[in-house]
Formats: structure tokens, sequence, C-alpha cells
């Protein structure tokens, strides 16, 4: 008589081989865990979400791999353990390996032995980030998590930013073209007491100068030949809430005087109106020129200008935030793969170190823009440089030297010390795929420090 068997957990069964291929092949991520929370499971699209491998995975406690805000206190696991019954679809965001938030939904369930003995639990998990961004989007919903930077100065940027949102305070966004001024502004009124309320946005420069008036402040019957009702102007319909004038320099000098009254009177006349009307709104005003030179030279009022200026927010251009590069990149990554349901874990070196060294004059758009055109092109795992937009790797070719880029086994062996450690680095990145977390635990040295020598050596 054979004694019964008790199976073993997942990952720890002898088919357990075919059963990770089988599992590597669903759109869902899956680990396990003993009773222990050590991870004995862990499925390729698991890695793909969190960054983590799995022989680095296996055997770590599940909250060093997926931490969560209900880690510890009401794990989702604790509690299909506690109750013997599943969690199904709820929602979480975790960090993943680069501290990068991604929106998960998550299933958990116990495992059993023969014997009906609980001798574990397992999860998997959805990535959300395409439906988050695509929820943004719709229900403009921005919050501070939709910033993305780890710079020194956009982190103070964020910093002030959690400061003032809550407060009734004009703000002044300052930063050229594509770095993320209207996302900005949304996220200061989503924070805001005001986030119910409307968000009206104004793009000064699209509408032309003799329908701007009108435009803001509406007008009543008879106004003009046309006029035949009352309609109400954008501060109207911002009643409550937030108004945001993007490229407010180019609102005209003669109704930059009228915009004032607004602001320092809470008040204004429609066109055709003989009494003013009362308004409610937060101002917040940006642009991408100098205004300060622009009301030095009498083209911008400058009583409007420090009554926009209360808070005065400029946001670097990217190419001054190198660091914020590979962090963007996978953020935009998971994003659009998401979205077009393919399975890319990250960039081959070749489109990495042509993304890490191009100067971006459009900014986080244009970056994000070369993301998407990458990964709708891919048809591997990784995108490769070739997927890149032709204009992009035309420009990087023009500017490299003519006898193009020397092999590293071609380097000199008399560099400096300097010059051998760019090359050192320089290929460990290559080894690791440019992901900053694996390259700096290869070398036995934290992120930042890795940071600093990519930095110094001009990688």
């Amino acid at each position: 008589m054979t004694e019964p068997r008790t199976p073993h957990p997942i990952g720890q069964n002898p088919q357990s081989p075919r059963l990770q291929r089988i599992l590597d092949s669903v759109a869902l991520g899956i680990f396990a865990v003993d009773k222990n929370w050590n991870i004995t499971f862990f499925n390729r699209e698991a890695e793909r979400i969190t960054g983590y491998g799995r022989e680095e995975a296996l055997g770590k406690k599940c909250w060093n791999i997926l931490p969560n805000e209900r880690c510890h206190k009401r794990c989702h696991m604790r509690q299909a353990m506690r109750t013997g019954r599943s969690v199904i679809k709820a929602r979480v965001h975790v960090l993943n390996r680069s501290h990068r938030r991604i929106p998960l939904e998550i299933t958990a369930a116990l495992l059993h032995d023969d014997a009906g003995e609980m001798m574990g639990g397992v999860e998997s998990f959805m990535d959300l980030t395409a439906r988050q961004s695509l929820e943004d989007f719709v229900r403009q919903s921005y919050q501070y998590h939709s910033m993305i930077g780890r710079d020194k100065g956009m982190r103070h940027l964020f910093s002030i930013v959690k400061t003032v949102a809550p407060t009734e305070a004009s703000l002044l966004l300052l930063g050229e073209t594509g770095t993320g001024k209207d996302l900005l502004a949304r996220v200061v009124h989503n924070a805001s007491s005001r986030a119910d309320k409307p968000y009206i946005k104004v793009n000064c420069a699209a509408i032309p100068h003799n329908l701007l008036e009108s435009e803001l402040f509406g007008y009543r019957k008879g106004a003009f030949t046309d006029a035949r009702r009352d309609k109400p102007g954008l501060f109207a319909q911002a009643q409550g809430g937030t108004i945001f004038l993007d490229e407010i320099a180019d609102i005209p000098k003669e109704l930059q005087a009228k915009l004032f009254q607004v602001l320092d009177e809470s008040a204004y006349y429609p066109l055709g109106a003989t009494s003013p009307e009362t308004v409610d709104v937060r101002f917040i005003a940006a642009t991408n020129l100098n205004l300060a030179a622009l009301m030095e030279r009498g083209e911008f009022r400058a009583d409007l200008y420090f009554r926009l200026r209360v808070v005065e927010l400029v946001l670097p251009p990217l190419r001054d935030r190198p660091s914020d590069i590979p962090l963007l990149i996978e953020h935009f990554l998971h994003e659009f793969a998401a979205q077009q349901s393919k399975h890319i874990t990250g960039m081959e070196p070749e489109a990495m170190h042509l993304l890490l060294n191009y100067d971006y004059p459009g900014n986080v758009r244009e970056l994000r823009h070369i993301v998407e055109h990458g990964v709708i092109l891919s048809c591997g795992d990784f995108v490769e440089l070739e997927d890149l937009p032709q204009s992009l790797i035309d420009r990087a070719n023009s500017h490299a030297q003519p006898q193009g880029q020397p092999l590293l086994s071609e380097v000199p062996t008399s560099l400096d010390l300097k010059g051998r450690e760019r090359i050192m680095l320089l290929e460990a990145l290559q080894e690791h795929g440019w992901r900053i977390g694996e390259t700096a635990s290869a070398l036995g040295i934290d992120r930042t420090t890795l940071w600093r020598r990519k930095k110094k050596l001009g990688l």
C-alpha cells in the first residue's frame, strides 16, 4: 500500500518546470508564498512588472519584492489566510525595483495540501498602468504620483507643489515647451479644495486676439451684431474651480489690464454689460517665454506679472535632469507596452545609449512620443535601435565621430584611470541592459553612487 502523496507548494513540485512554462505564458503576474511569507514561485510577467528576476525573488519575503501600502497591516494575502476566503480583483499600488509606483489588480487565494492544511498562498496580479493612464486622461484625475522624477531639483519642486496646492495662491509656471506645465497645473487643481469644481484650460496663443476677450469674459445679447443671446465666458464656466491660462505671454496688452482687474477685484465686465460679474476662481498661468524680460521691455504689464506670480514654479528642461531619463523611459515603456498588449521588458543597450545621450529639445513630451514609437514597432521583448524614429537615429549619426564609436575591445590600454573607469562602467551598464538597479547591485554600490559616477564620466 502506497502512502498518499502530499503535493508540494508551487515552485517546489517535481513537475514545476512544466508548470513554470505554462504560467510564464499567461499575461498575469503570479507568485506563491509559503506560510513564512517566503516566495516559492515567480513567473515571467511578475518579473516584468516588479523588475526582479526569478532567482532574485525566490526565497525572499514577498514584501521585499512587491512592497505596497497594505503590507503587514491590511495585506490581501494575510486577509485570505485569516478568513479562508479569496480576495478577488482588489486594487493596490506597488513599488517596483526602480521605485516606480505601479497600479495593480490582484487576486489572493490559499494553497492547501491533500489533507486540507494551509501551506501558503498564491497571488495573481494584472498591471493596470495602461488603464490608469487612460482613466487619468479621461477624468483628468492626475495626482502627485503622475509626476515622474527623482532629480534633486524635481524633488524640491514636488515638495513645493504639495505645500502650495491646498492653498488659494495664484501660480506662475515657467518652463520650455514639453516640460509638463499642463500636467502640473492639473495636479495642483486635483490636490486643492476645488478639485470637485471645474478646471478650465485656456490656450491664449490658440485664440485670435480679437476673440479672446469675449471668450474669457463672455458677452451680453446685443453687444455686437451677431450677439443674439447672452453667452457666458470661460471665467463663468470656471466658477468655483481653477482657470489655467496657458501661454499667458500671448495675451494682448490691452486685455492684460482687464485680466489684472479680475485677479485684483474678483470681478469683470462681460462685453456689453453695465454691471460687473463676480468670480471665484484660482489662477494658474504658464508660459515658455521669459515673462520678466517681457515686463522689462514694457511688453507685459508689471502689475499683472507680480499679481500672477504669487508663487513661481520653474520646470527644468529634460536635458538638465538626465538622471530622470531612465526612470521616464521605464514609465513610458510600461504604459505603452500595456496599451499595445506587448511583453516588452526594456530597451536594447544601443537604443538606451542613444536615448540617454539625446538632448530632447521637445523635453518630456518628445521622449514620450519616442518611446511610444519604439513600442509600437517593437516585435520582441526589447525595443531595439531600429524601432526608434529614423529622424532620431539620423540625428545621432550626424553627431557621431567620422570613424565611428570604437568597440570596447579596441579601446587603448593606455587610457588614464578616469578613462578606464568609464569603459568599465559602460561595459557593466551594457551587460545589464542599462538597468541601474541591476548594475549597481552587480558593482556592489548603491544607486545614488552609480548615478554620480555616470554623470561624472559623461554616461
